[in-house]
């Protein structure tokens, strides 16, 4: 049995505040480097507390960009990250969500075989397959377009195998009592199951977005176009080689400006997330 000592809450509660100030620390600093002029950054100590040019950096940033990044504003690099964003996380569920469904609900020729082949797609990531992947996507004519930066990167065999493993813990009674209803595999589909895996979809939703946000390699190799630059790719050309040309608080803005989409999916899908993280049924 735990003993229920004062010390032992005060110890815990101290050493869970170390931690949030050890992860939080370098983002205040990055968010009083963005309120900043030039000058005091490059000149030690850097200021700990925020400075007067909060509103001309983030309108800059956000209106303007810098000249390292082909002059493309961050509004229009959030944009593009959103875009690529949503779509893959948004696709690789709805296919995902689909794929599972005829695997475990309908019985055809090679079934299994076709599991097994989307499962061993895990062994093959955008990396290894992406001379392939670019040739389609140029031949396909998705250069520089939305549609190249998210539709290669919607198929999803992980999500595929935690929807079939989820489907399959569903009772047989509940099929039969479906079928004994009228309802067809659409309805029993969107009726039944679709609201069984809402945490398990908002689990994935939260991975998945951050996956697609965090994108890096895929936008690089086929993206010319300053106006498809995403917002990582935007914030590693801010820049320079040379570190006094590199407009910092600028750069300072477009990180914090880079880190609030992936925040406000986690804080608003939070308690969804965690839930179908820890649900015993998965």
């Amino acid at each position: 049995m735990v003993e229920n000592r004062r010390w032992l809450n005060l110890l815990s509660h101290a050493i869970l505040l170390l931690g949030i100030g050890v992860l939080a620390f370098p983002i205040y600093v990055t968010f009083v480097a963005s309120t900043v002029e030039m000058r005091d950054i490059i000149r030690p100590p850097l200021p700990l507390v925020p400075g007067p040019h909060f509103i001309d950096n983030y309108s800059e940033a956000l209106t303007r960009g810098v000249a390292q990044a082909s002059g493309s504003p961050v509004a229009l690099m959030l944009w593009n990250s959103l875009v690529m964003a949503l779509a893959i996380a948004i696709g690789k569920i709805v296919i995902s969500l689909l794929s599972a469904f005829a695997i475990v609900y309908f019985r055809f020729p090679l079934r299994m075989l076709c599991f097994w082949t989307i499962f061993i797609t895990l062994m093959l990531p955008v990396e290894v397959r992406i001379l392939p992947t670019f040739k389609v996507v140029a031949d396909l004519g998705m250069l520089n377009s939305h549609a190249g930066l998210a539709i290669p990167l919607i198929a999803s065999a992980t999500a595929t195998f935690l929807f079939r493993q989820f489907f399959l813990t569903i009772p047989d009674e509940l099929v039969e009592a479906a079928r004994m209803d009228g309802a067809g595999p659409l309805r029993f589909f969107n009726d039944i199951l679709l609201p069984l895996t809402r945490t398990n979809v908002a689990a994935l939703f939260v991975i998945l977005f951050i996956y697609g946000w965090n994108q890096y390699l895929w936008p690089l190799l086929i993206t010319t176009d300053a106006s498809m630059t995403t917002i990582v790719m935007g914030i590693n050309r801010m820049i320079a080689p040379s570190e006094d040309q590199t407009n910092w608080p600028v750069v300072m803005a477009t990180t914090m400006l880079a880190m609030l989409p992936p925040i406000i999916v986690v804080v608003t899908m939070q308690r969804l997330f965690v839930k179908g993280l820890v649900e015993t049924e998965k």
